[in-house]
């Protein structure tokens, strides 16, 4: 919902183990994104899904909820790409322009309200 990533929509999946609720979902991001707390191959990193810091009451929701405030607030606690993040931290602007750039590049277009 906020700069640099609000042109755009992204594809989230989660995938949930046979184990589930006792073990959390693991969330992906399957459209390339510029942000410091997800990887090349779409991992996040997302505490709430670890095994440390899961709780079987946790839902779905939550952890789609979870993701999407740290997407549109990146925290720099949360870092699988340091050098995103150095850029964030840095340089914001060059970050927001490379990140806008990335969206527009592949990001899905929003849907109608």
């Amino acid at each position: 919902n906020n700069p640099p990533y609000n042109t755009g929509a992204f594809r989230f999946e989660l995938t949930f183990s046979p184990h589930h609720p006792l073990e959390p979902p693991c969330a992906m991001i399957r459209t390339p994104i510029y942000h410091p707390s997800v990887d090349l191959e779409g991992r996040v990193c997302q505490p709430l899904t670890t095994h440390a810091h899961w709780e079987p009451t946790t839902r779905a929701i939550q952890v789609l909820q979870d993701l999407l405030l740290q997407l549109d607030s990146p925290d720099l606690q949360r870092v699988l790409r340091p050098d995103v993040a150095r850029e964030l931290q840095e340089r914001p602007e060059e970050f927001r322009r490379r990140a806008e750039e990335h969206t527009r590049l592949h990001a899905e277009p929003r849907p109608d309200p």
